[in-house]
């Protein structure tokens, strides 16, 4: 079992920052796929991004490339996404998603989930 806790949602004023953060605990030897995924009420449940621990590509939905960026901190097992000029159209509940195996781009069948962050940007 793996258990994702994210951290560093909040409120900002759109051009803003925020650094969300994954903590990963449990089982987490030999996770190979992790991503971030985003919810806006009303909406379905997209990819944001997502990095293979293996090889370390990564991956991007168009509306956030050139703003967000995803990395992992291998030793404390925390998968971090940095947001920069936050737009309104940001605004969502952010799930981190991990496995043990190779989950392609840009699907969601992740075995673990974490509660979610929110995210709300206003203009």
């Amino acid at each position: 079992q793996v258990q994702l806790v994210e951290s560093g949602g909040g409120s900002v004023q759109a051009g803003g920052s925020l650094r969300l953060s994954c903590a990963a605990s449990g089982s987490t030897y030999g996770d190979t796929s992790m991503a971030w995924f985003r919810q806006a009420p009303g909406k379905e449940r997209e990819a944001v991004a997502c990095i293979y621990v293996q090889s370390g590509k990564t991956y991007y939905a168009d509306s956030v490339k050139g703003r967000f960026t995803i990395s992992r901190d291998n030793a404390e097992n925390i998968v971090y996404l940095q947001m920069n000029s936050l737009q309104p159209a940001d605004t969502a509940m952010y799930y981190c998603a991990a496995d043990h195996y190779y989950i392609p781009w840009p699907t969601s069948g992740y075995k673990y989930w974490g509660q979610g962050t929110q995210v709300t940007v206003s203009s």
